[in-house]
């Protein structure tokens, strides 16, 4: 049985592998979501395999998968659940709502209303439903994959600030080149890919590798680094509203996560570098008047990373 976060990683990131093709970086990055108990917002137009990528996760860690559709007339009760009176035991008894699966696919949840949308707050950030005042745990692991089409505005709500602020991360899959989109095709002649796979992590594996991601060795002058980067967003003169300190957060644990599942116990500046975007890009508000000339939050992001000074890595004596 494989006993590092790396080969239990690399089994993983390989399963899932057989069904999505050529997107090796967003099924690592939604691993990292997964290691740091965070939500991934996916963004991308239909057809390239947003809600396959929740599947093939769910069929190879064994948990429980629901899908949510969002619509305009979709109600809070229809995610968390109802109150439904039982005549025989003359007693309300709660219908437990999608939400309470362990994974959960909110498609396009950019069309839901505000209200709507807010039933997903608080199962988001601090893991329960409360329902006439009872609070119910979800069952781990637990992770939200939200998609929006970042391209039809028409019948859209815009997430406000408080709910991106929740995700961990922010992934697009993109088109598949050619080749991949040949090897697809040829994938999916008989069968989806998806019918046969296996599980290959078991759930008392995956909450060790929860936990021992967070053991992992951040050096402070690269805990100053993160620091300074965010800070950076928030002083951008084109940017109306900066990355919060939950975007510092964000940053410092997926740095740890991203270094384990590559083989290390110490975080490097790549490390760094590498998940600034996908956590840090979505939470950055831009002035109305850089909107108009194009300048996005990535740009931000890229500036950042490019203004501030890289430390010197120090790794630990016996490592």
């Amino acid at each position: 049985m494989p006993t590092s976060i790396a080969e239990l990683a690399s089994e993983l990131i390989a399963n899932v592998e057989r069904v999505i093709v050529g997107k090796r970086d967003v099924v690592e990055l939604t691993l990292v979501a997964l290691l740091c108990q965070g939500h991934v917002l996916i963004e991308d137009v239909p057809g390239v395999g947003k809600t396959t990528l929740a599947k093939t996760f769910a069929r190879s860690l064994g948990c429980s998968f629901k899908r949510i559709q969002f619509t305009p007339d979709l109600l809070p009760s229809d995610i968390t659940g109802t109150s439904v009176f039982n005549q025989r035991t003359t007693e309300f008894e709660f219908r437990p709502g999608p939400i309470f699966a362990q994974m959960v696919l909110a498609d396009e949840v950019n069309r839901g209303t505000p209200k709507t949308q807010s039933a997903l707050l608080e199962c988001m950030e601090e893991r329960q439903v409360t329902v006439d005042g009872v609070s119910m745990h979800m069952q781990e692991p637990f992770l939200v994959l939200a998609t929006q089409n970042p391209i039809e505005y028409e019948g859209t709500f815009v997430l406000p600030e408080a709910q991106l602020d929740r995700f961990l991360i922010r992934i697009r899959l993109g088109y598949p080149v050619p080749r991949e989109e040949i090897s697809i095709l040829e994938m999916q002649q008989e069968t989806h890919p998806l019918e046969g796979l296996q599980q290959v992590i078991e759930a008392q594996e995956l909450i060790w590798m929860e936990r021992e991601v967070r053991h992992v060795h951040v050096d402070p002058s690269l805990r100053e680094y993160i620091v300074n980067i965010v800070h950076a967003t928030r002083t951008h003169p084109d940017v109306y509203l900066g990355a919060s300190p939950r975007g510092s957060l964000a940053l410092f644990k997926t740095a740890q996560a991203y270094a384990a599942i590559h083989g290390r116990d110490y975080v490097l500046p790549d490390d760094v570098k590498a998940m600034a975007q996908p956590t840090l890009a979505h939470r950055i508000i831009m002035n109305p008047a850089s909107r108009m000339k194009a300048f996005s939050s990535d740009m931000v992001v890229n500036e950042a990373l490019h203004g501030v000074a890289v430390p010197g890595a120090q790794v630990r004596s016996g490592r």
